[in-house]
């Protein structure tokens, strides 16, 4: 997966503040290694209480730091030197406070005096607060969270469920996975910005009777993906998903539908709002013209049932063929003659850009190839694995739509 490299040549100062999320701070450490970042660990004296910096050590394989008198600086400057050549200060976990710290300017340990003396043009923050509810609910915190957020840094999370005290509620730091998502994401470049994407995801089932349906084989993997691409290139995606068990994207809107028709319902009631129509679920053409109540039972002489099928809704004709339609991109899975299915549909339905592949080869898989196909002609993206794949048909999206605007 690309997500391995994701973070490669990027330089992160972490930061710790006391507080027991200190224990995910070492996974988070790990997988920002894994995904190819050096990591410079800055632990103030409270989140030593709760983890060592041998640990941290272990997990980051460099020296930690944890003292403003640290000697080991020629200059003995740490909090000088340490942010220089940082690509990001991510301070997870930020107790509230270590936010008020960063809000007032003050500056009595390594870590307070690094944020302070980065330079801010150039070395940004992101800070993952994580607390008890009641201290992210109390109006101080509300209000330094606002400051901070005027100041420039950017906030990643928090979560909302169980937190080691015992009670529920806003507060604990975000999981080191989806961490690890949102400071990838935040280095993503935002050619979306502001952008309203609507995309459609995976299958749909068409119930025969109540244990049995018309489906197919797509995973919605690839739409799963651009979905995430999109929401890191700064867009407010809305992801309309078939019957599929998959992790819903960091930041994205989510509708779950089974049938064709409810797709096309949740997509009509979508798209004029939208600014970019992405249908890469694998509509059913058909469905069963009557629903059987019960299940249809064998026959005593094993007769064959006939089973009577009518079309569904044509849900990217149909949004483009608005009165204002958004910028519409299918998608062509093929078992043959992809080039010429591909153009066909693009003639048929009305749309700017068709995105072909071959199905077989890539339902289910984790990598795939595309193909796009416009009136000027086709441009292949060599297969690469689904998220790489979707980073370039966004930016690719997003070059065509700055052309028409």
């Amino acid at each position: 997966m690309s997500e391995l490299l994701d973070l490669a040549g990027k330089h992160i100062v972490l930061g710790l503040s006391g507080g027991i999320a200190c224990y995910k701070a070492a996974d988070f450490t790990r997988e920002l290694v894994k995904a190819g970042a050096t990591v410079q660990v800055v632990m103030t004296a409270a989140a030593e209480a709760f983890i060592t910096p041998v640990t941290m050590q272990a997990l980051s394989n460099r020296s930690v730091y944890t003292s403003q008198w640290d000697a080991r600086e020629p200059n003995n400057m740490a909090h000088i030197n340490l942010t220089r050549d940082a690509d990001a200060i991510v301070i997870a976990p930020a107790s509230a406070d270590f936010i008020a710290k960063l809000v007032q300017g003050r500056a009595d340990d390594l870590l307070s005096l690094a944020c302070l003396a980065r330079p801010i043009e150039r070395c940004p923050l992101l800070v993952a607060p994580a607390m008890n509810r009641e201290m992210w609910a109390h109006p101080a915190t509300q209000r330094n969270l606002a400051q901070l957020r005027l100041d420039g840094a950017t906030l990643l999370g928090p979560g909302n469920g169980d937190q080691a005290c015992g009670e529920i509620g806003d507060g604990r730091m975000l999981e080191p996975v989806e961490l690890l998502s949102d400071v990838i994401a935040f280095f993503q470049p935002k050619r979306l910005a502001g952008k309203r994407v609507l995309i459609t995801a995976g299958p749909t089932f068409e119930p025969i009777d109540p244990v049995r349906g018309i489906t197919n084989l797509s995973s919605g993997k690839m739409g799963f993906a651009i979905a995430r691409a999109a929401a890191e290139a700064g867009a407010i995606v809305t992801l309309i998903a078939g019957p599929v068990h998959r992790p819903t994207p960091r930041g994205v809107i989510r509708l779950d539908v089974g049938t064709a028709q409810q797709m096309f319902d949740a997509a009509l009631d979508a798209a004029a709002a939208s600014d970019v129509f992405i249908a890469t679920a694998a509509v059913a053409d058909w469905r069963p013209a009557a629903f059987a109540d019960h299940k249809i039972k064998k026959s005593a002489d094993y007769a064959v049932p006939t089973l009577e099928l009518t079309e569904n809704p044509d849900i990217l004709a149909a949004v483009a063929r608005l009165l204002k339609p958004p910028y519409c991109v299918g998608f062509a899975a093929e078992s043959a003659d992809l080039l010429k299915h591909a153009r066909e549909k693009l003639v048929r339905k009305g749309v700017p850009l068709i995105v072909g592949n071959i199905g077989p080869a890539a339902f289910g898989f984790d990598d795939n190839a595309l193909t796009l196909v416009d009136a000027a002609g086709e441009r292949e993206l060599l297969r690469a694995d689904k998220l790489t794949l979707a980073r370039q048909l966004i930016t690719e999206i997003a070059t065509r739509i700055g052309a028409r605007a």
